[in-house]
């Protein structure tokens, strides 16, 4: 799937190019910890010194049918509200985008009911919702594979409109249930460790949702291929995110990955294709259960530790002020030589 989103190989001379660059500012070296870090994977990602930290997020949204199982304190109608939400401009996603003067649009992997047409919505029309896991495979190959397309898709059209970044998130009453499966079934994660209260379930909730996902993860045992996962738990709007991560760094554009949700979407592109992992930076440690695994299980150090939940992106929104930073480090700050400063002596 996805063969012909090809990702580029890192360019070393250009690795050699912006050390020298970052190194030649007007400070010691190193002195900027991780912004300097993050300069470098920006243009590296890119291919390019000059990195564009130009932002645009891909919102996408779908339902569950595992949801009938009483996995989630939330009907699946909140779905369809928060995309309404989204579309009028008043989910922290939106707050958060305008603040940072990222775009967002909006992608329907899979809502139950569809919502108005919108201009920053696009529609996958793949089908309404995942099926019920506990049952049956959540989608099928063909599902699968048209989601991980769309949302490929989707993220290289937001790169050839300027985006430099593709931040990734996401709406789906459940969905942490599929992405808890997800990474049992991919790296071999304990679903105990993985499963939490997600958007608020009590003590008992949780005890509940566990023996759902128990269940089900015992219908189709054992380590799984990451889209073998997808087809047996879903979800529309997960794949997506793979495809666009998958996607995005095909078209050089570094990917900013949000939450529990997106991260599990990104367990499974980088099970699929390790070669983006240059192109991907973990925005935030979120609050959920088994986040933290997620992250050791990929090595990832996220930017941020600010006790979010949310989902939406917004821990990837509220992360973009220091790539925006990093990048125009790159960009404006000046050399010992432009600044007529002295260098380090000895």
């Amino acid at each position: 799937m996805l063969e012909e989103f090809t990702i580029p190989a890192v360019s070393e001379a250009l690795r050699a190019r912006v050390l020298a660059a970052i190194d030649a500012k007007t400070k010691p070296p190193g002195s900027l910890g991780r912004i300097e870090t993050l300069a470098l994977q920006l243009a590296l990602a890119q291919g390019r010194a000059a990195p564009d930290a130009s932002a645009a997020l891909l919102l996408c949204a779908a339902d569950h049918g595992l949801v009938a199982e009483g996995v989630s304190a939330w009907p699946s109608e909140v779905t369809l509200q928060m995309v309404l939400n989204f579309m009028a401009g008043g989910a922290a996603a939106n707050v958060f985008a305008r603040s940072v003067g990222a775009s967002i649009r909006i992608l329907d992997c899979g809502i139950a009911s569809a919502p108005p047409d919108h201009p920053a919505l696009s529609r996958a029309g793949i089908r309404a919702g995942a099926r019920n896991a506990l049952r049956q495979d959540a989608l099928t190959a063909d599902e699968v594979a048209a989601a991980l397309d769309f949302g490929a898709r989707a993220a290289v059209a937001e790169v050839e409109k300027g985006a430099g970044i593709v931040a990734l998130g996401e709406m789906g009453i459940g969905n942490t249930s599929s992405g808890a499966l997800l990474a049992h079934a991919v790296a071999g994660l304990p679903l105990d460790g993985l499963t939490g209260a997600g958007a608020g379930l009590d003590e008992a909730g949780v005890a509940r949702k566990l023996k759902v996902l128990r269940a089900v993860a015992a219908r189709r045992p054992g380590r799984l291929s990451p889209f073998d996962a997808l087809r047996a738990f879903g979800g529309l709007e997960i794949a997506a995110m793979a495809g666009a991560l998958i996607g995005a760094s095909s078209a050089r554009a570094a990917v900013l990955v949000d939450g529990y949700i997106a991260t599990a979407a990104a367990l499974v592109a980088l099970e699929a294709r390790p070669e983006a992992a240059a192109h991907v930076i973990f925005a935030h440690r979120s609050a959920e259960a088994g986040h933290d695994l997620m992250l050791d299980r990929l090595g990832a150090a996220p930017l941020l530790d600010l006790g979010l939940r949310l989902g939406e992106g917004s821990g990837a929104l509220l992360a973009l002020p220091l790539l925006k930073a990093a990048a125009a480090m790159l960009a404006e700050m000046a050399t010992f030589e432009s600044a007529g400063i002295s260098g380090k002596e000895g």
